[in-house]
């Protein structure tokens, strides 16, 4: 039931912008936390950003300053702002949803359920 599909994924050329979607739906979104992770070939996923019921944030040092992460209650969508962008950002892009209580974690191992993910590639 809990559904969770990205969107907005693309190329862009160093120093270009993009914006990542994450549309939900099956459980309260605003109830738990949200997280946008990311794969590299040859890589482990790794936490990009994640956000709370409150609207708190956290970032990976790689992206602070360049990415914004935020959600949209009434339209239960969770977005990435991706600014700045660089080579090294190039990655399948996920978003994830922690349905449980607790704190929200820049950790993939704690989050229950997982979009199928969103190509972003960066050139120079």
């Amino acid at each position: 039931q809990v559904q969770l599909e990205e969107s907005g994924g693309g190329s862009q050329k160093s120093g270009g912008s993009l914006r990542l979607s994450c549309a939900a739906s099956g459980y309260t979104f605003s109830s738990y936390c949200m997280g946008w992770f990311r794969q590299a070939p040859g890589k482990g996923r790794e936490a990009v950003a994640v956000i709370d019921s409150s609207g708190s944030v956290n970032y990976a040092d790689s992206v602070k300053g360049r990415f914004t992460i935020s959600q949209d209650n009434a339209k239960s969508t969770l977005y990435l702002q991706m600014n700045s962008l660089k080579p090294e950002d190039t990655a399948m892009y996920y978003c994830a949803a922690r349905l449980s209580g607790g704190s929200c974690p820049m950790n993939r191992w704690v989050y229950n359920y997982w979009g199928q993910g969103t190509q972003v590639t960066v050139s120079s």
